[in-house]
């Protein structure tokens, strides 16, 4: 009798292999829960923590201009939505006004019409006055006809006002959708960040809590140089980022009171008489591009490599700047995060 061979066992890997961990995991969690022994969680160092709480700052800020971009577009959405309907509202009185116009005139032919004209003119006692009454009716009918192509052509024109108002109505709702995903995303990340930050005692959640002391990597410095000569633009936006120092981060804020990275540089220029626009993405394209070699004070200065932060420079290798939630504006040096580039509102 044959015996029998022990299966030799096949060593899973790429996605069998993570399925398999997942599955592994799931059931060490589902140990823990029945009582049964588990892994303890591994044991970060605090630089370890101060790193990820680093990472998911980022990734909330990243999620922070997905959501001011997503904004920006419902906004336009349902301003062009109240547009349509007050123009299709518009139409349609004027609509009513040309019917009520039209049915009047239906109603006095049906009280005067009735004989052929022939007969009208035999009858007459005056035949001048009647030619005289014909002309006029024949230029009324072609009044007449006039406003019924006119009422057509309202009445087109309405049904497409309507179709676009649904278009945007519809375009609105997804707007809406996509804000409660990144605002989903931000509680998220700005969640898993809080509880990171519990692990740390008081003294290592320097720079964490509204200490005014750093920013998102490294303390954040002394004031620079007084900041030199400068064209009166920039100078009104310098000017306002000052005034806004410890003003608390609040992302999807845009002032007074608070604002987000990007809300901050829209107000600075803002109060300059320039119009940026929302997010980060977009401002770093909005105006002349400038090597960090060449900045100059009011120039938006941006970092990450998904440009998803910006600060408004002001001198002396300095930005003023919404670091992050937790936080307020203040004043950093431009070194402490990467740096993607820079742009001079034109």
């Amino acid at each position: 009798m044959a015996a029998h061979r022990k299966r030799k066992q096949r060593r899973l890997t790429g996605p069998a292999g993570r399925t398999a961990l997942t599955l592994a995991l799931a059931g060490a969690a589902t140990a823990t829960a029945s009582g049964a022994p588990a892994h303890a969680e591994p044991q970060l160092t605090p630089a370890q923590v101060k790193a990820e709480i680093d990472s998911l700052y980022e990734q909330a800020e990243v999620a922070t201009e997905r959501y001011n971009g997503a904004k920006e577009k419902a906004d336009e959405a349902r301003a062009s939505l109240a547009r349509l309907r007050d123009e299709a509202t518009r139409r349609t009185d004027r609509l009513n006004v040309s019917r009520n116009a039209l049915g009047s005139i239906a109603t006095a032919q049906y009280r005067t019409g009735g004989l052929d004209p022939a007969v009208q003119l035999a009858l007459s006692s005056r035949p001048d006055d009647f030619l005289e009454r014909a002309g006029l009716a024949e230029r009324a009918g072609a009044r007449q006809a006039a406003m019924a192509a006119g009422i057509r052509k309202e009445l087109a024109a309405i049904a497409q006002l309507r179709s676009r108002a649904d278009g945007r109505l519809d375009e609105l709702g997804a707007r809406r959708s996509e804000l409660a995903r990144h605002k989903s995303t931000i509680e998220a990340k700005l969640d898993s960040a809080r509880r990171l930050l519990d692990r740390l005692d008081p003294a290592q959640r320097t720079g964490y809590g509204e200490d005014g002391e750093t920013g998102l990597y490294g303390p954040g410095g002394a004031a620079g140089s007084a900041v030199g000569a400068m064209d009166s633009r920039a100078a009104a936006a310098v000017a306002f980022a000052y005034g806004a120092i410890g003003k608390p981060y609040v992302w999807g804020a845009t002032g007074p009171g608070s604002f987000d990275c990007s809300g901050l540089t829209q107000a600075a220029w803002r109060a300059a008489g320039v119009s940026l626009p929302r997010t980060t993405y977009t401002q770093i394209n909005a105006g002349q591009r400038v090597t960090r070699d060449r900045l100059a004070p009011g120039d938006l200065v941006f970092f990450f490599s998904g440009v998803s932060h910006v600060g408004i420079y002001v001198g002396g290798g300095q930005m003023i700047h919404a670091p992050r939630p937790g936080s307020a504006v203040r004043l950093a040096p431009i070194d402490q995060m990467p740096f993607a580039g820079a742009a001079r509102p034109a």
